[in-house]
Formats: C-alpha cells, structure tokens, sequence
C-alpha cells in the first residue's frame, strides 16, 4: 500500500516535471517567434524610406531636405516673357550686314540729292518770256531726290558761275518722286542796250548739295546752247522749282 502511495507521487512528480519543462520550452519558442516579425520588419520597410535615402545621396553636398532638393527650379512666367521679348527684339534688330531689318530702314536715307547720275536735264528755248531759256530736270532713279537751291551754271569758258536770282528761292526743297520734273529758267542778258553780250555755245550746270556754299563733287552736265544764243552777266538762273510756270515768271 505505502509502495503505491509512492510510486503515485513518484509519477505525479514526473508529471509536473514534463508540465514545467513543457512549459518551459513553449516559452521560449514563443520569444523565438516574437523575434521572427520584428526582423521580417527591418527588412521589409516600405520602399519610401529607401526612395528617401537615395534621393538625399543625389542632391550633392549641401543640407538641404530631399524635398527640396528635388523640386523644379523653373523661373517665374513674368521673367521667362522678358526674355522671349529680350530675344524677339534682339533678332529682329539685326541684318546681314548689320544694319536693322525692320520696317523700312535699309541702311541709307529716305531721299537722295538730285545730281547727274541720278537725273537728266534739258535746255530748250521758249517764245514767251523773251530772251530765256528753261532747264528741266527730271529724276530717273529709283528714289526720291531733293532739287537743293539753284543750278550752278557755267556759259562756254567763263571763269565765274552765272548768277542766281534771290528772290525766286521756294518756301521748301523741290523733292522729286522718280519720273517727276523741276524746272529753272534763265534770263540770258539784263541790258540789251549794251554790246557786253556774248555768243555762248555750251552750257556747263552743277548741281547743288545742301549746303549751297558746298559742291556735290559730281560730274556737271553739259548741253549744247540753242544756236545763236547771247549772254551777258547781267542775266540771272532762278532756283529750281516745282512748277514751270513759275519758274517762267521771273
């Protein structure tokens, strides 16, 4: 009887030792599993933290936030349109040649003097008033010119230049649109009482530059005097005019 009791608490004995060490072991199997998640989630970040570390490595050698660093740097709309008005302006200013190319600016004035090169003038004889002769000058060439003052005019081998009437001077400068005509006409002697009249037989006309004190430094014309013509230096040439018959009043 005593035996059994023994053997009993023998076996219960070695019933609780198996519990506990039972126990035991699931304790540690449980820590063990603990464990396993919290590596699975070291190593399973969401990619936005290595998204993050890899943008700060690009952004160079300053401190700044990766945000910033990543954020366009685009300039505002009112600098971008100075510089595309900057740049329009910039090319449309310049040529080839380097003169502007807008408009109507080529490089050279509007109007031209009216000279040999760029006119041709006639000498004819009229009935009424007596005793002249009428230049016309009409302009043959591509643009506008100025008939500037009066013709400077030359008979055969005189020394000095015919003179110029004063008082037919024009309120503003004859311009002459191309196949337009200015017209000057010539009293050829003053007093036709005295014998100081000479037999001309050409007729040299230089052309006036703006300055009337100054030449043009152009080649004069010549013409061919109608025949028997006389002249003296008592005569006078007017200044170019727009109209014959003003210039025919003098």
């Amino acid at each position: 009887m005593r035996d059994n009791r023994i053997r009993t608490t023998a076996l219960a004995a070695t019933a609780l030792l198996a519990a506990l060490s039972l126990t035991a072991c699931s304790g540690d199997d449980g820590k063990a599993g603990a464990a396993a998640p919290a590596a699975g989630t070291t190593s399973g970040r969401p990619q936005v933290t290595g998204t993050g570390t890899g943008t700060g490595t690009g952004t160079g050698t300053d401190d700044k936030p990766a945000g910033n660093a990543a954020r366009p740097t685009a300039r505002p709309a009112s600098v971008a349109s100075q510089d595309s008005t900057s740049n329009t302006g910039s090319n449309a200013g310049s040529g080839k040649d380097g003169s502007a190319t807008g408009g109507s600016n080529t490089g050279r004035p509007a109007t031209a003097t009216c000279i040999g090169e760029n006119t041709e003038v006639t000498l004819t004889k009229v009935s009424r008033p007596i005793n002249h002769l009428l230049l016309t000058m009409t302009n043959t060439g591509s643009r506008a010119c100025n008939a500037y003052h009066a013709p400077k005019l030359r008979f055969d081998d005189a020394q000095a230049v015919f003179p110029i009437l004063g008082d037919s001077r024009p309120q503003a400068v004859v311009t002459l649109a191309p196949g337009r005509s200015a017209y000057a006409a010539i009293l050829l002697t003053g007093d036709v009482e005295t014998n100081d009249q000479y037999k001309g037989s050409h007729l040299t006309v230089h052309f006036s530059a703006k300055d009337p004190s100054g030449s043009t430094g152009t080649v004069p014309d010549e013409l061919t005097l109608p025949a028997d013509t006389y002249w003296d230096d008592k005569g006078f040439v007017t200044y170019w005019q727009s109209d014959m018959a003003d210039a025919l009043t003098y």
